[in-house]
């Protein structure tokens, strides 16, 4: 049953309308995208985790790129990994799965690197970022439940 009013049929979510909108006009389609970008988050998992990671980025309990994802690895202060499925050449992110299971930190791909980088309050695309852990933090129970989530996914 049509209505005269098309703006009623809107997706629920900015990050739904930036991913659709991602993939056609990047060549990178779900096709495209590398199958060693593993574990790859689903749609309604992407919005969660980007939702948290924009959460993050306001209580300053995020570190933005590869590099910065790699010292939180190191220094232990990691709670998890989330890294772009469209990065070109996906080799140079690669590095952070082998070293996120080294440290029993749980990892996730997910589709795009401008809504990452969107989530993340930058203005330009993010490879990867990492959530770090803060005592006392309004998103603990937040965080965790998406780790458990994202657990779910590696096993």
């Amino acid at each position: 049953m049509a209505h005269g009013n098309m703006h009623t049929v809107q997706s629920q979510s900015v990050w739904e309308d930036k991913l659709v909108e991602g993939k056609s006009s990047n060549n990178v389609g779900p096709d495209t995208i590398n199958p060693k970008a593993y574990p790859l988050a689903d749609a309604q998992l992407t919005i969660t985790i980007l939702d948290i990671v924009q959460q993050a980025a306001n209580y300053k309990q995020l570190r933005k790129g590869a590099n910065e994802a790699t010292k939180t690895l190191n220094r232990g202060i990691a709670e998890f990994i989330v890294m772009a499925a469209d990065t070109e050449p996906l080799e140079i992110l690669l590095h952070l799965p082998l070293l996120a299971e080294d440290k029993n930190v749980p990892y996730v791909f997910v589709p795009s690197k401008q809504a990452l980088g969107r989530a993340c309050g930058v203005s330009r695309p993010v490879i990867a970022c990492s959530v770090m852990t803060n005592e006392g933090s309004q998103l603990k129970s937040q965080i965790t439940h998406l780790k458990d989530a994202i657990e779910k996914l590696l096993i």
